[in-house]
Order: C-alpha cells, then structure tokens, then sequence
C-alpha cells in the first residue's frame, strides 16, 4: 500500500493508536524496511517456551529489538547467543503495543557469512549436479564393524566423547584414530590425507569424520571440495559428525551418512551392546523353540518309521506264523483225535459184535457146544450113533458123554 504524506484534509487531532498505524503502514509501504539486512551485535537473547526468538541488536551508537516467529525460528540452522556479531534479515514495522518500531527477523548468519555461505551454495549445486549427493551412490553401514577409523583432531573433546560412546556401547570394536587439523587453511589437507590414508592402510569397516561445533569459519575445512571428492572417492563408507545438529557442510551432503553431533556419529556407526542382549536373548527362545517344534516333528517321523517297521518286521510274521502253526497243531489234534474216537467207536462196535458172536458168550447164556471124538461140531442127531462119546463143552469148562438109547 502506498501512502500519501500529504493527505488532506488532515485530522486537527490525533489519538495514539491512529498516529501508531499510521506511522505502522509507512513502515509497511517503504520496500527498503521490507527487505533488509541489519549487522550489529547480539544482546539479551531468549527463547520462551512459545517458542519466538527476542533479542536486541546493537552496534555502538544505537539499538533495535528483533523478534523471529517460532515457525520460523524452528527453520535457522544458527543460532545466535549475547555478543555475536550477526547479520538479521527481515521487515521492520511497529509494534502498536509498545509504540517501537522492531525488526521482523526471517534468517540471521553470523556476521561476514555472507560471502562464504554464497560460496557454500555454489559449490553445493555444482557438486550435487555431478550427482556426489545422489542416495543411489551412498553406501550402507555395516551393522556390527569391527575396526573403525576416525579423522578427527587428537585434542578435540569431540573425540572423548566418541571413543566413550564406543566403549560404552559396543566395547567389541576397535579404533584407529587418524590425526588431522579440522580448522584452518592446513584442515582440508590434513582431512583428505587422513581418509585415504585409512583407507588405504588400515582399511577400517566405517570412517568417522568428525569435529565439535563452531561458526561456520571454524568449520569452512569440511566445506572444502577436496574434502568433499575425498570423501566420494573413498571406497569405505563415512559417516560425518560434524558440528551441531544446526550445521551442516559439504561433507554431510556427500558422506554416506550423516549425524548431528560427533557423539551421535558413535552411535550411527555401532549397534548397543544392550538392543544385542536383547536380541539375543530373543535369538535364543526363537532357536529353543525351533529346536523343539524339529525334535517334536522328528520324534513324530520316528515313531511313525518306528512303528511301519513293527508292522514289517519279521518277528511280526514269525508271531504270525507261530501262531498259525500252533493253530494247525491245534487242527491236526482235533482230527486225529476224532479219528481215534472214530475208531475206538468203531472198534468198540466190532467188539460188542464179536463178543456177540463169541461162542463162549453164547455158552454162558446156557448153552453147549457139542462134537463127537473127532472134534466136529454135532448139529444133528443124527449125526451121533448109539454108544458114541461126544464131548459137551460148557462156558466154565468141558466133559464127556456117551449115548444111550
């Protein structure tokens, strides 16, 4: 909106919220005030639990008060803290309330960021269009290495907070450290030859690339594009640490992985030793029960096969057979003995019927058997002259008789 100064009719009075918006939209309408960079020192910062960013910023002679939205302030890689030097991008405007004018902040830097963060994005598009930002080249990290190689400064604290997380988290595993400056014109060097220096000799399972945090001076080294080919050239996968979780270089976009802080490159890099009790643990009930649904499934088989060969073994046919022998003994008994009862019945028969025919049964019913002295049989009277001896033979003995007239 654009404003006329010279506005008629004037009013004769004015109450103070209408000379505060009216002081507000000139504010609004100057293009200058809307777009603006301010440089100055960075005094009484805070962050509420809203969230807004408040500070002042001030230089020798004058002072303005900033404040950042939350949803903005959410978005800064930097952030500011009481005496740096900074430059506050933004609009400035009144704030009605108070009657003070104040700039709006959108992004702040530190100060004489601003060339080297152009620097940083040219070189940041050159590389990514030649594809060193690609997922599709980026390496994964082995799950449980053996050796690890770190590129770090010997006297950083970054690297007693990376070799504490180590031994406490994966106690396994061992480090070879490669010395290097991480900050000044010596850095990017020193941290290329440490790379393919690890690479080529020790040849570690994962490299760790790592400094504490800084301004983005101090960490200008791992925005160096040697250090960026020298770390998509390496054939070992790297994973940086580098900074805050706020920073970012070169060297992140090209790593294989990136961490927020050198710490939590440590734990990228190395599985808990605690998540591996649990998983073996889990691990071994998962093995128990296999083990015993297999000895069950085979113990199954067992039996089964067990119990086909009980049906097909011999000793089963040799019961059988027994069994059928003992049966036909049985049998053969059975008829042998019907054929002697048969028999005894038969002969019993031909015995009643021989006694029946036996003479001596016929004499003992009180019969005689008579014959003359020759020793026939006398049928008939006749047969027996006068005087004759005949021989009367009785069933307790014999004697003799003579006929008479």
């Amino acid at each position: 909106m654009q404003i006329n100064l010279f506005q008629s009719p004037m009013p004769s009075s004015w109450s103070v919220v209408e000379l505060t918006r009216y002081l507000r939209d000139l504010f609004n309408s100057d293009a200058n005030l809307q777009n603006i960079w301010v440089q100055g020192e960075v005094s009484n910062f805070s962050r509420p639990s809203s969230g807004h960013w408040y500070f002042t910023l001030k230089d020798n002679s004058a002072a303005i008060k900033c404040v950042m939205w939350r949803n903005t302030a959410t978005r800064q890689t930097f952030i500011p803290h009481d005496g740096e030097a900074v430059q506050v991008h933004g609009a400035v405007s009144i704030y009605e309330a108070n009657g003070v004018y104040q700039l709006y902040a959108d992004m702040v830097r530190p100060a004489g960021e601003g060339a080297l963060y152009q620097e940083f994005l040219r070189l940041k598009a050159r590389l990514e269009a030649e594809g060193l930002f690609d997922p599709t080249r980026k390496r994964p990290i082995p799950h449980w290495p053996r050796l690890i190689g770190i590129v770090t400064s010997p006297t950083a604290a970054a690297l007693r907070d990376m070799l504490n997380t180590l031994q406490r988290r994966y106690p396994l595993v061992k480090v070879i450290l490669a010395p290097t400056p991480v900050q000044g014109e010596e850095a990017p060097a020193g941290i290329c030859k440490a790379i393919q220096s690890l690479a080529a000799l020790a040849q570690p399972d994962v490299i760790l690339v790592a400094r504490g945090g800084g301004s983005i001076e101090d960490l200008w080294a791992f925005n160096d594009e040697r250090v960026a080919r020298a770390i998509a050239a390496s054939p070992i996968p790297i994973i940086t640490g580098i900074g805050h979780e706020t920073d970012f270089t070169i060297a992140d976009f090209v790593a294989d992985l990136r961490a927020p802080t050198p710490t939590a490159a440590a734990e990228l890099a190395t599985p808990d030793r605690i998540d591996l009790s649990a998983d073996l643990a889990d691990l071994r009930e998962q093995l128990l029960r296999s083990s015993e649904s297999i000895f069950t499934t085979r113990r199954w088989a067992l039996n089964n096969l067990h119990n086909r060969l009980r049906i097909h073994s011999p000793q089963i046919r040799f019961r059988s057979d027994r069994q059928h022998i003992d049966d036909l003994v049985h049998r053969a008994e059975k008829a042998v003995l019907h054929q002697l009862q048969l028999q005894h019945t038969r002969l019993d028969g031909i015995q009643q019927h021989l006694q029946a025919l036996d003479p001596f049964t016929i004499l003992a019913r009180g019969f005689a058997i008579v014959s003359n002295a020759e020793g026939l049989i006398v049928h008939s009277v006749a047969q027996v002259q006068c005087g004759d001896t005949l021989n009367v033979r009785l069933a307790d003995g014999q004697f003799k008789v003579s006929r008479q007239e």
